[in-house]
């Protein structure tokens, strides 16, 4: 897709974000838009960048080295799932880590983390339907798990929570999904400790991002909706 193709399309989400946040009774302006850049080229992340694009989230960790030094000055965020063995490689590049789902996982982040005198931020992921195909940890246990990260991994902290809805053709019938989020963010942001600062609810993405922001979200990621549908033949 070409440049002016992206913008025109940047600039029509940003409108669309406007709107629903106005009628869930926010301010624009605090939601943040992550161009999810899976199986994009630098050419055209660099042109979203251009656009007004401040932050970008891979899927992959291969994919975010193999551009990290291609594109420009940007915050990078890791939203796929994350195996222990590759947090070594991303630690020192990415501003926030969406997809924290197990302890074990935390537990390497802190590692990686102390060893380069950093707090790395992270969001729990939540798989609030309860799906066999998505990680997750479920929404009973979430509180729990956050206290357990916190009493355990002291170069973490935690910023918030993510989580993926069902994919359907009509995004209201997901609404409740979303809903059920904003609670839980509601109360797991109530936890009192020195690593526990609340800022994002990240969910909603290209089919479904305006009912997710009507209903709390204030992180949406989207991919197909700024730059097209992905040719996974590239």
């Amino acid at each position: 897709m070409n440049k002016d193709q992206i913008k025109s399309n940047i600039d029509k989400i940003r409108e669309n974000i406007k709107e629903a946040a106005l009628r869930g009774g926010r301010n624009p302006d605090d939601v943040l838009l992550i161009a999810v850049t899976k199986t994009r080229t630098p050419e055209e992340i660099n042109a979203a960048i251009d656009a007004g694009i401040t932050d970008i989230g891979e899927n992959k960790v291969q994919e975010l080295l193999d551009k990290y030094d291609k594109v420009k000055a940007v915050r990078w965020h890791m939203i796929g799932h994350l195996q222990t063995n590759k947090v070594k490689y991303i630690i020192d590049k990415v501003a926030l880590i969406h997809s924290v789902d197990s302890i074990k996982l935390a537990q390497e982040i802190n590692k990686r983390a102390e060893q380069h005198n950093k707090i790395m931020d992270v969001l729990i992921q939540i798989n609030i339907a309860g799906e066999e195909s998505k990680f997750g940890i479920g929404p009973e246990e979430t509180e729990q798990r956050i206290r357990e990260i916190l009493e355990n991994c002291p170069n973490v902290r935690i910023r918030g929570l993510m989580s993926m809805v069902p994919f359907v053709e009509d995004p209201e019938t997901v609404r409740g999904y979303f809903a059920e989020m904003t609670n839980l963010y509601r109360k797991c942001g109530a936890i009192e400790h020195e690593r526990l600062d609340f800022r994002y609810l990240s969910m909603g993405m290209s089919n479904d991002y305006q009912v997710a922001i009507e209903e709390g979200a204030n992180v949406v990621r989207l991919g197909t909706s700024i730059f097209g549908e992905r040719n996974y033949n590239k």
